[in-house]
């Protein structure tokens, strides 16, 4: 799990270059802390290469849906916006989360500026979208940004 209590707010990403495509995400949860971090390292990168991949001068947004044990049910792209906005149909993303009875919804972004921070309008929409969620009984586990060099945790941030 990105826990709060190892996960800095921002922290550097050591890949400097996207590597290959992965076919699945990796397991997140399960077994001792270092599998653990291990399986969120791995989270992270994998978002990191879908999050960034060209055209990385739009945000691209993508979402992991999670069972109740913490397990991989399925992903969606969320869109590809503008230099600086990405505008997520929440209607689409909690009906696809429905969809697959998912407990869990890691969201990921890419803020192409090269800021890692969350906007104001990031920090409205993503607790909105967890006001929304936590009434359909889903766990909004993350909303995670990505620059070229670093990302930046919601949920490590106190902002979820």
């Amino acid at each position: 799990m990105l826990t709060q209590a190892r996960l800095q707010p921002t922290f550097p990403v050591s890949a400097p270059a996207l590597p290959a495509a992965r076919s699945e995400p990796p397991r997140l949860f399960g077994g001792g802390a270092q599998a653990s971090e291990q399986r969120a390292g791995a989270m992270i990168a994998y978002l990191r290469d879908i999050v960034l991949a060209p055209p990385t001068r739009f945000e691209r947004g993508h979402a992991i849906f999670l069972n109740r044990e913490s397990g991989f049910l399925g992903e969606a792209a969320c869109g590809i916006g503008t230099m600086t906005t990405l505008a997520i149909r929440m209607r689409t993303l909690l009906g696809e989360a429905l969809r697959r009875d998912a407990a869990g919804i890691i969201l990921a972004h890419s803020h192409p500026s090269g800021h890692c921070r969350p906007s104001d309008c990031d920090i409205a929409a993503t607790r909105r979208l967890h006001e929304i969620a936590q009434a359909l009984e889903i766990r909004l586990v993350d909303h995670l940004i990505f620059t070229d060099d670093a990302v930046y945790s919601m949920r490590a941030g106190g902002l979820l």
